[in-house]
């Protein structure tokens, strides 16, 4: 029997003996690692801070390896290679012999050799131990720098921030992420970086660890410092290729086993995969690379492929970093090649996205996506796949105001276009699994082609090709919410209020699988807002930052406070409130276009305190945080415009005490205007209304922002009472039936039938439903309650809101300066 021995246990050894697995080898497997565990998903490291489960991130457990015949060795470390015997010894004498021997020995973390860096309090950051150091230390610590701006970097300033410390970032070089963005991609993450609260010092070489013997702080060449209590070094890896050296196995002058196409070291017995191999002089520091190596290295040993070779990898990546999308593909400088960027740079909306077309106009080069990298699974095929580009290649990357997307779609891409690089999945792939084995929903696909197993990042794709597929061959598509949810929206709305689940662990042990993420908890937080009203803070685990503290974070870290001004109309003893209020907290003061007052640079521990303020004086909550009504704007209306034919104020208070703290897929706006003037833009809003002479005209289906849409008529000449009633049964229809993040203009649009359907639906009530809908919205206004008067007076709540978990002070990196008479933060 074909003895096969490898050293390391990391992903791409897992990946190995499955592929070995796949190929039916009956060969003799040993794995052996020097950590304590089976191999674990390195890439999602920072999700152990999250619950600091490790099984969540395990790859197998160890039955699997006793199930697969697999010898794994854990806690044992490869001490010396014998070629001449064929041989491997670990440090407790233990002698294994190998037929083939496989290095996977990955990497370790690069540590600079910087005076103090054996100091306490200093870190790596590469396996689950140096986490758990982490956070032990970290329970006694205040503030952190990381050291290095790259992709690991930013990952460990997460675990950081997760750790509930003040975080810095030190990057030698003068951006983030030097090797994938460009100056403007670095400025504008640099901008995010700053506005979670994280900051970034760019430039900065560190010249000593200060402190005796535990760290106090990090010296720069240019004569700066910071005071810090722990550093976390990612400043890159460095390959594990000490074995070579005694073996006499080549090694790259910097660093890694020396492969050729087939993984052979100067050894045919002898493979290297991973990070620990160098191909060309070129280490890849990524897991899809891994992969493929791996696949190359079982086809020599199962089949004797020497056909099947490794040729080099595309190195473009996909990732949320601390909640922003950044993806690069390609060329993304095209420094040296002769090319037209196209770029956009929304700074207001943080955005920037840069694709490099090629000098003929042919194909993409290459390109960076940072704030919304919604568009890079196909730029990414195109790339690949050396796709035509269509006449106008802007509309890859700018959102048209009709459809909202580029201009080629999965039906374009060639059935050879990679789809997974971790799996090497291609679409033909998938299309076959779903057209020859049946398949119908994105688990299927993943059992049957690994597609989507791996990082995850190509997902969004796989689904798009499913749903396509599906569509051709007649199949009815359902839009499941994740992969722990097998559940539209909808179906999870009607599941949650049949069976009156009231949290999201409920619904998940009821009606899910695995732990949940970062779509579905926040989705399923509004679910149960949107049907129940309860006090939203009761799943605060589970709901996006804004909601979880009731405020929406703004640049520097600080936060803003709305209270509500129903309809714009306030009395001067509350304006006088919040003068005061203002001066006391040092709190900047703006008009907002919702007619209320916005008041900005609050102190995370200061927001229970200043709300205590407000609620005696007689507020509520703005929900200006919150996918809930917003404001219902109105003109002076018939009491002072001499053009007004109704009360226009009135209504507007009416109406937005009727809707305050309605939880709904998006945000919702009203207006109301007294004449057709439409001084409250009320057609600009989600709903709006405007007085006739016989009535009111109700519109739906409005909104600003991006896309402006005008409003719709759904019914006119109406009364007040109609009116209510319609738009009862307009919210709660759009409540149950809209898609995650919908808003209702998007929602109208795609509603099969249109603004007919809907006029069937409220006006003619066809369905049958209306007074339904009417009693449903009766249940969640009688559910209403002010969620800041709940928060204030709930002690084990107003706990959360705290800059740090040890102490109560202040955030001392919140920096603002004086201009106009008020505070402005200041500019990064």
């Amino acid at each position: 029997m074909t003895k096969i021995v490898i050293v390391g246990n990391g992903m791409v050894s897992y990946k190995l003996c499955e592929k070995l697995i796949e190929k039916n080898t009956s060969a003799s497997i040993t794995v052996i690692g020097e950590e304590p565990r089976p191999a674990y998903d390195r890439v999602h490291l920072s999700a152990y801070f999250e619950d600091e489960n490790a099984e969540k991130l395990s790859m197998a457990s160890r039955d699997w390896y006793k199930g697969n015949g697999i010898n794994l060795i854990t806690s044992e470390k490869v001490s010396l290679i014998n070629r001449e015997q064929q041989t491997i010894t670990t440090h407790t004498n233990s002698t294994y012999s190998y037929d083939y021997l496989v290095l996977a020995t990955g990497s370790s973390a690069f540590v600079p050799p910087i005076k103090g860096v054996d100091k306490k309090g200093v870190f790596v950051y590469r396996t689950i131990e140096d986490l758990e150091l982490m956070m032990a230390y970290g329970k006694k610590a205040k503030s952190a720098a990381v050291l290095g701006g790259g992709l690991l970097g930013l990952e460990a300033a997460k675990a950081a921030i997760d750790m509930k410390l003040k975080t810095s970032v030190v990057e030698f070089a003068p951006r983030l992420m030097p090797r994938q963005i460009d100056e403007v991609g670095g400025d504008l993450l640099k901008s995010k970086m700053e506005g979670i609260g994280i900051d970034v010092l760019l430039g900065k070489a560190t010249s000593e660890i200060v402190g005796d013997d535990v760290m106090t702080g990090l010296s720069f060449s240019d004569d700066t410092a910071l005071n810090v209590d722990m550093l976390i070094i990612s400043a890159g890896i460095r390959p594990r290729d000490e074995l070579g050296k005694a073996a006499d196995i080549k090694t790259a002058e910097r660093g890694g086993f020396v492969v050729n196409s087939l993984m052979q070291t100067n050894d045919e017995k002898i493979f290297a995969i991973g990070e620990c191999a160098s191909y060309e002089n070129m280490i890849y520091g990524l897991v899809a690379p891994g992969y493929d190596m791996a696949e190359v290295v079982a086809e020599q040993i199962a089949n004797e492929n020497k056909e099947y070779t490794f040729e080099g990898c595309d190195m473009s990546t996909k990732l949320k970093l601390i909640g922003v999308d950044v993806a690069s593909f390609g060329d993304p400088f095209c420094e040296n090649i002769p090319h037209f960027p196209i770029t956009i740079n929304d700074q207001q909306n943080g955005i920037y996205k840069r694709i490099n077309i090629s000098e003929d106009g042919s194909k993409l080069l290459g390109g960076i996506l940072i704030g919304d990298a919604e568009d890079y699974n196909m730029l990414h095929q195109m790339f690949i796949n050396e796709m035509a580009l269509p006449p106008h290649p802007q509309d890859l990357i700018i959102k048209s105001t009709g459809d909202g997307g580029a201009a080629i779609g999965v039906d374009a891409l060639p059935d050879t276009a990679q789809v997974c690089s971790c799996e090497n999945v291609t679409k033909g792939d998938i299309c076959c699994s779903i057209k020859d084995d049946g398949v119908t929903d994105i688990n299927g696909i993943k059992k049957a082609t690994k597609a989507g197993t791996g990082c995850g990042g190509c997902m969004p794709m796989v689904n798009n090709i499913l749903e396509d597929t599906l569509q051709k061959m007649g199949t009815v598509i359902r839009k499941e919410i994740c992969e722990h949810f097998t559940y539209t929206r909808q179906e999870m709305f009607d599941l949650i209020k049949v069976n009156e689940i009231k949290t999201y662990d409920e619904l998940l042990a009821k009606y899910g699988q695995g732990g949940g993420c970062e779509t579905c908890k926040p989705l399923v937080g509004s679910l149960l807002a949107s049907i129940w009203n309860d006090l939203i803070l009761k799943e605060a685990t589970i709901q996006d930052t804004n909601d979880r503290f009731l405020a929406n974070i703004q640049k520097g870290g600080s936060y803003s406070v709305v209270p509500r001004i129903a309809g714009g109309e306030i009395t001067p003893d509350k304006l006088i409130v919040i003068g005061e209020v203002a001066k006391e907290f040092d709190l900047y003061t703006k008009i907002t276009g919702g007619q209320r007052i916005d008041l900005f640079g609050a102190k995370l521990n200061d927001l229970p305190l200043i709300w205590e303020r407000f609620i005696d004086a007689g507020f509520e909550s703005g929900h200006a945080y919150g996918k809930s009504l917003r404001t219902v704007k109105s003109c002076v209306g018939s009491t002072w415009c001499r053009f007004g034919l109704h009360d226009s104020v009135g209504f507007a208070i009416e109406i937005e005490n009727r809707y305050k703290g309605l939880r709904s897929p998006h945000k919702l706006k009203g207006g109301v205007s007294g004449c057709i003037r439409e001084c409250a833009e009320a057609r600009g809003k989600d709903f709006g209304v405007i007085a006739t002479e016989k009535g009111w005209n109700l519109y739906v289906g409005g909104n600003g922002g991006a896309n402006p849409k005008h409003a719709v008529l759904l019914a006119g000449d109406i009364d007040k009472e109609t009116v209510i009633k319609y738009i009862d049964r307009y919210l709660m229809f759009y409540i149950k039936t809209a898609e995650p993040l919908q808003r209702t203009a998007p929602w109208l649009e795609k509603l099969e039938g249109g603004i007919e359907y809907l006029k069937q639906v409220v006006v003619e009530d066809s369905l049958g439903i209306g007074e339904q809908l009417e009693s449903d919205m009766e249940v969640l206004k009688a559910h209403y309650s002010c969620e800041w008067k709940e928060a204030v007076k709930n002690p084990e709540i107003r706990k959360r809101f705290a800059h740090f978990s040890n102490t109560d002070q202040d955030d001392p990196t919140l920096k603002f300066k004086r201009e106009r008479d008020q505070k402005f933060p200041v500019a990064w």
